[in-house]
């Protein structure tokens, strides 16, 4: 609908009469002083039934812009825009000024200046009035205004100034909040969030395009403190995606006091519970996680210990015995509830400073995310592996504590168990967190509660059966195997979020972390066999630069690349329709498993190459044949080549030019210079 505005329109403005708007750039002050601002109007004086548009038109009609033509150091600020009217388009609300509406803008001159100068300078406005058809409107302007030691008021503009400044929104006192959210009951709809209002809004007029007014289709229910504004999505493009992943949302509120929404990012949804029984197995396998913790090699010698030191301390007391096991499991949920509050204060931070949510779902759409999940799987898995080791040191810090004194020394024993258990269980706890992070307040305190109670139970059982103590398996290499084969399943979670980061990256460019994640293998082998106490501390401190300079090469190779807007698909139908538009190609003739193509895409297509391929109006097309292509492997043949890489340079009505298998940015750069430049 939005198309078939947009031709009617235009159609309509080629056979509309010339009917011309009147603008004036009027400025509040008759001179200035150096540095300090003053403002300036542009005010449109409209033909009777015409109309110009608000920074957002609601449909495809352009508003009002002013491009400034200033002296070295001074600036403008943006256009202050005032309340529009709310008008009936074609298929939406339309956000109007008639009449005579000014347009405030802020202008700084600079400091430099000394008074006696004069400050000139200049605007080219434009904009477009409409009726049954739009009309484009330009006008230019040069303003001379003289300096003095301090700015003269215009008194003959006063009321035009202070009528224009009455009808621009008021920016909203602290005590009013925003927070916008992609609705998690339709695609179609966005929810903008307002506390600290006592009334209701009776419109919202929003900046953007993608979103409709209040009065067009929204709803508004209160809520704590304020109302909750849902607003229907605009779609100007009929395949543009419903749901707006990373854009924002500011406009204006239209109530007893006009508001200035300022821009805030469309968030995920909050947390919503889920039933009991659905929670349920999330707690059982928190539960479960916790109890594995004591399985771990830095953990489990140290149980027998603990519950030895209970009762050495307790006098064999049995109901004392049993004390200091319940002061352990009080430092354990303790400790749980401190590690689980910062976890939650960092997701309530991400979400009230505009940030994506952290919920597991929505981490693995962030490519971000999905690659330090990927990196801090495979790095642990490596660690279980036995390729090197990290808290080792632990152990022996928890054993101490048997000698502590009292309930203070057996809770702090709890607090430092669930410490020691951190590096050996990073695994599970990141298992924990992400089933955790995506539920409300009271379920992801009671996710860490569940798992801190499985940490705890082992000694609160022993401590209540202290015999048992003599049947516990004793340590051995049972316990290297149990934490290597428990490696793989780390393995197994890396290649999984590997997969899910081909689908976001693209799987042509999953060869660059592959070969990271190899070197980040290589720098934890370097770590874990010449890091070690016995060795010289030259060979230790070369093995720490060596591990540290190829982790972070693996890194950087492993993070996500920059999205790929250069190529478009091949076809010759495709170069044939660009050549009759007299524009050349540069078609890249490669596949995913051509290790000397992605070297070439890796290298040769500088920001420099980038830049002159544009200014010659070069499009670059990729025939990809890392699938058989019949058509492709035509026009190999008919170039008279078999093996890939090929890189061609078609220009109209001109023979191919195939550059050398290997291309650098010297060689794009001299074939590229032949072309004339774009007209």
């Amino acid at each position: 609908m939005r198309i078939l505005c947009l031709l009617i329109t235009l159609f309509t403005s080629a056979l509309a009469q010339k009917i011309e708007s009147f603008a004036s750039l009027i400025p509040e002050v008759t001179s200035i002083s150096p540095g300090k601002p003053f403002t300036v109007a542009l005010k449109l004086d409209h033909p009777e039934g015409w109309h110009s548009y608000y920074l957002n038109s609601g449909g495809i009609e352009l508003p009002p812009a002013i491009e400034w033509q200033l002296p070295d150091g001074a600036t403008a600020g943006s256009i202050q825009w005032p309340v529009p009217e709310v008008k009936d388009a074609y298929d939406a609300k339309s956000f109007i000024y008639s009449g005579s509406p000014a347009f405030l803008i802020e202008i700084t001159p600079p400091a430099s200046l000394a008074p006696g100068d004069t400050f000139t300078f200049s605007a080219n406005a434009t904009w477009q009035i409409c009726k049954k058809s739009c009309i484009d409107e330009d006008q230019k302007f040069t303003l001379k205004l003289p300096v003095t030691e301090s700015p003269t008021i215009d008194e003959t503009q006063i009321t035009l100034f202070q009528t224009a400044r009455s009808t621009i929104p008021k920016n909203p006192d602290q005590q009013i909040q925003f927070k916008a959210y992609s609705s998690s009951k339709s695609t179609e709809t966005i929810d903008l969030e307002v506390t600290g209002i006592s009334e209701p809004p009776t419109d919202f007029i929003p900046n953007q395009p993608y979103l409709k007014a209040l009065s067009d289709g929204g709803t508004i229910t209160p809520v704590t403190g304020g109302f909750l504004i849902t607003l229907k999505r605009a779609r100007i493009n009929a395949f543009e995606d419903p749901i707006p992943q990373g854009k924002t949302i500011s406009g204006i509120l239209i109530g007893k006091q006009n508001i200035l929404v300022p821009e805030k990012n469309i968030q995920l949804p909050p947390p919503e519970p889920i039933s009991f029984l659905n929670l349920l197995p999330i707690l059982g396998g928190m539960f479960l996680g916790g109890l594995i913790l004591n399985l771990m090699p830095c953990v489990f010698p140290v149980i027998g210990l603990k519950i030895m030191g209970f009762v050495q301390q307790a006098g064999h007391n049995r109901r004392s015995i049993i004390q200091h096991g319940l002061t352990f499991a009080l430092g354990v949920l303790a400790s749980f509830a401190v590690l689980s509050g910062i976890l939650y204060a960092v997701r309530t931070a991400a979400l009230n400073s505009g940030g994506d949510a952290i919920g597991w779902g929505y981490q693995l759409q962030n490519p971000f995310v999905v690659v330090i999940l990927l990196l801090l799987m495979f790095i642990l898995g490596l660690n279980m592996f036995g390729l090197f080791e990290i808290g080792t040191s632990a152990t022996s810090v928890g054993g101490n504590l048997q000698y502590k004194s009292g309930h203070a020394g057996t809770f702090f024993s709890g607090v430092l168990a669930t410490v020691v258990a951190t590096p050996c269980s990073a695994p599970f706890l990141g298992a924990a967190i992400g089933a955790t992070m995506a539920l409300p307040a009271l379920q992801f305190f009671s996710g860490f509660a569940a798992m801190a109670t499985g940490l705890a139970t082992p000694y609160l059982v022993l401590s209540i059966f202290p015999a048992l103590i003599e049947k516990l398996p004793r340590p051995g290499a049972w316990m290297e195997s149990f934490k290597q084969g428990m490696s793989f399943l780390l393995f197994a979670t890396a290649a999984y979020l590997l997969w899910v980061y081909s689908g976001l990256i693209g799987q042509e460019k999953l060869i660059a972390p592959l070969f990271g994640l190899s070197l980040i293998a290589f720098a934890a082998w370097i770590y874990g066999r010449w890091n070690l106490p016995h060795r010289p501390k030259t060979s230790r401190y070369t093995a720490i630069f060596l591990t540290a300079t190829f982790a972070t090469a693996g890194i950087v190779l492993s993070l996500p690349p920059k999205p790929d807007e250069l190529w478009q698909p091949w076809s010759q139908e495709t170069v044939e329709q660009l050549h009759t538009e007299d524009t050349p190609v540069f078609i890249d003739f490669t596949a995913q498993w051509c290790t000397n193509c992605q070297i070439n895409k890796k290298f040769a297509y500088t920001p420099e190459v980038i830049a002159l391929a544009k200014q010659k109006g070069i499009v670059f097309l990729k025939a990809d044949k890392t699938k058989p292509n019949p058509a492709i492997e035509a026009k190999l043949t008919e170039l008279g080549r078999s093996a890939i890489p090929v890189n061609v340079l078609q220009a109209p009505n001109q023979e191919p030019i195939i550059t050398p298998e290997f291309i650098t940015p010297k060689i794009l750069t001299e074939l590229f210079s032949k072309l004339p430049d774009k007209k």
